[in-house]
């Protein structure tokens, strides 16, 4: 059985989630974003009284609002980036996704250590994850779902009544349609979505209420 912690962070207000097995306490980082000092207090306080144990850094796409804790959790906690390979151009190029939206920031090159691909299996303790590639909002966009456990991260693909943007480097319109509907919509009705910003959501909600589906 799987359970999950939301953090809210940076100034994108982006998810960062902690996902664990409950009986193993293994653990995966998924879209670290945290950028200031009182963020990573709550999320490294959430770490050690929970005695979780990180395995894993998982990132569903490269933009910079997701990628901003990711060098210092590779640090704290010994793991590498789990990511699409298909998103190292964001990744090589972190200093130009910054400057794009002003932040003067230094911010540290970023590399995939693990690719992950469609279909591919995480493991946590006696629960798993499944990628899911969700193209469109970036070239390399996954997703990770837990079947048993009826969790989707959906990253910046699908929102609660909208979509990811198409309108950064990357992206596509059509294409970012074309996943969501054939790679998410068809999951369970009663599947949570939890995507990269904003609240939960499910699928059944999203099918009948999200417009631009």
């Amino acid at each position: 059985m799987l359970s999950v912690k939301k953090f809210e962070v940076n100034m994108f207000a982006e998810n960062t989630f902690i996902v664990f097995d409950v009986l193993s306490r293994e653990a995966a980082v998924i879209d670290a974003g945290m950028l200031y000092d009182d963020e990573w207090q709550d999320f490294s306080d959430y770490v050690e009284k929970g005695h979780l144990k990180i395995k894993y850094l998982l990132n569903t796409h490269l933009h910079i609002d997701h990628l901003f804790g990711v060098a210092e959790a590779v640090r704290r906690y010994g793991v590498g980036l789990s990511a699409s390979s298909a998103d190292s151009i964001l990744s090589d190029r972190v200093e130009q996704q910054a400057a794009m939206f002003g932040i003067r920031r230094k911010m540290e090159q970023i590399k995939i250590e693990h690719p992950l691909a469609d279909g591919d299996e995480i493991r946590l303790g006696n629960s798993t994850l499944k990628v899911i590639a969700t193209p469109g909002h970036s070239l390399g966009g996954i997703c990770f779902y837990s079947a048993d456990d009826g969790l989707l991260f959906s990253g910046d693909s699908l929102f609660q009544t909208g979509i990811g943007r198409t309108d950064l480097p990357g992206g596509d319109y059509a294409t970012l349609i074309h996943s969501i509907t054939d790679r998410l919509l068809t999951l369970p009705d009663d599947t949570k979505v939890l995507p990269g910003h904003g609240p939960s959501t499910t699928i059944a909600q999203e099918r009948q209420y999200n417009p631009f589906l």
